[in-house]
């Protein structure tokens, strides 16, 4: 969960990435920057900065969170679906990279929990969970869900859908999850 405090560093990043925004200046194509203030320019990945950024969250400190299979395409993020974002580095150093998450519950009106997904070989290893493969990896690769590392995911940091898991796997994920971390699956 965020603190108070995160909210208003949040609004105040996003009024500041607004503001340089807004000031433009001539472009100095040579050199990528902008001529005004001659600092790099950077467009932000959806899910990567500001208020709607993907956020790492401590699973065990999350408590009375209900996984329920509830997957319906109407461009929002839904429980039971694969949806693509920004997902910060284990190192929180600022980078990241857009990948695959699997949509497990309602956080708020604006945030959604995840899990995410990976194409490496976890085999054996007991913080994730193979769910084969499917449409969600266009090359058709053997995905693992991580089960150990929770993401809240802003709406609008959603880049796209990608499929709906179906009950039997996402039913799979949600009982190691309510083993490991006492959640409840509906």
């Amino acid at each position: 969960m965020t603190s108070p405090g995160n909210g208003f560093l949040s609004a105040l990043l996003d009024a500041v990435v607004a503001i340089l925004r807004s000031l433009g200046g001539s472009r100095d194509r040579s050199a990528g920057r902008t001529a005004a203030s001659s600092a790099p320019t950077a467009t932000l990945e959806p899910g990567h900065g500001g208020s709607t950024e993907t956020v790492e969250l401590d699973p065990r400190s999350v408590r009375g969170l209900r996984v329920a299979y509830a997957p319906d395409r109407d461009g929002a993020p839904d429980a039971g679906e694969i949806v693509w974002t920004w997902v910060p580095y284990a190192e929180r150093d600022g980078r990241g990279k857009d990948r695959p998450v699997l949509v497990i519950a309602t956080q708020s009106a604006d945030r959604v929990y995840a899990v995410k997904l990976t194409s490496k070989s976890h085999d054996g290893d007991r913080d994730f969970l193979s769910l084969g493969s499917g449409p969600w990896d266009g090359q058709g690769r053997e995905s693992w869900v991580d089960i150990d590392q929770l993401y809240s995911v802003h709406v609008s940091g959603v880049r796209r859908e990608a499929a709906a898991l179906d009950r039997r796997r996402f039913e799979s994920v949600a009982g190691v999850l309510e083993r490991r971390f006492g959640w409840a699956a509906a």
